[in-house]
């Protein structure tokens, strides 16, 4: 793939693939990004199971620098989850061109009656896809598994 060609919006030197990144480039994305770190375990037992994923990488050299992901149950439910760029790649449009790219495929994809989530932690971001906030209709929750 070229640069012209390497996704809506995104800059020259950057492709994106639709494919979730490998484990280690997942756990260093979430890190890069200032998002917690998941388990080895966790990530190699999880994104096997990604509905439909996203990263982008360098075109020199291949490094993933943004990923974005959808779990769910194929059909009721979607979950938009793991948007991460890494910090010396973001305000470039990694990450417009992801949920760009998660939204052409939920539209393409996802039934009619299905429901579409996600939990942010940056404001003005998701809104320009239609996304609102929940509260106080419905709140987040949620645990870790060691506090179970």
């Amino acid at each position: 793939m070229s640069d012209d060609d390497a996704g809506p919006g995104l800059p020259p030197g950057y492709e994106l693939r639709k494919s979730t990144p490998s484990v280690d480039a997942f756990r260093r994305l979430r890190r890069e990004a200032g998002m917690t770190d998941r388990s080895r375990e966790a990530v190699e037992r999880g994104l096997p199971n990604t509905t439909y994923g996203v990263h982008v990488v360098e075109t020199e050299g291949g490094t993933a620098v943004g990923m974005a992901r959808i779990v769910g149950d194929g059909g009721s439910i979607f979950h938009l989850t793991d948007t991460a760029v890494a910090s010396p790649h973001q305000g470039r449009g990694i990450g417009t061109a992801m949920m760009d790219a998660l939204v052409a495929w939920l539209r393409a994809n996802a039934p009619d009656g299905a429901y579409v989530d996600l939990l942010s932690d940056v404001d003005g971001f998701y809104e320009r896809w239609g996304f609102e906030q929940t509260a106080p209709g419905s709140r987040a929750m949620g645990i870790w598994t060691e506090e179970l």
